[in-house]
């Protein structure tokens, strides 16, 4: 609660800057195209969430790369309906992380790529074969 004071202060003053530079009129005009955009978006959240668990089901997605993607594009939506220069451009930066989350999600990494010569390869990769060696030690004294 602490941190809304100074976020408003920074947003009006952003705004207050960027409206003088553009006019009041591209100010309006952005402010309800973004609000648009943001409807859309939350309009469209019920198919982006649909492609996103495919992805989640098929493997492409992993749970957390589900989650993130999904928080971020309702916050990006909300941000992006909320008046403000600053609110807007942090919309679009949540929005883009989802975008990545998603791009990334359909690459497959290195590392689960499975090499032909390794794939008949039985036991685990993370054990450790280990030998004991006792070594005793017999001491000679004479009482």
């Amino acid at each position: 609660m602490i941190l809304l004071i100074p976020y408003l202060l920074l947003e009006f003053y952003i705004s207050l800057g960027v409206g003088s530079e553009i006019g009041f009129l591209w100010s309006v005009i952005w402010i309800v195209s973004t609000f648009i955009i943001g409807m859309g978006l939350i309009q469209n959240a019920h198919t982006t969430i649909q492609s996103q668990m495919g992805a989640l089901a098929s493997g492409k997605l992993d749970m957390k790369a589900f989650h993130d993607s999904a928080t971020s594009y309702f916050l990006g939506a909300i941000l992006l309906m909320i008046p403000g220069v600053l609110s807007d451009i942090l919309g679009v930066i949540a929005l883009l992380y989802t975008f990545s989350l998603q791009l990334g999600g359909t690459i497959p990494s290195v590392k689960n790529k499975t090499n032909i010569k390794n794939s008949n390869k039985k036991g685990d990769d993370d054990v450790i074969d280990v030998e004991i060696i006792e070594h005793h030690t017999t001491s000679n004294t004479k009482s």
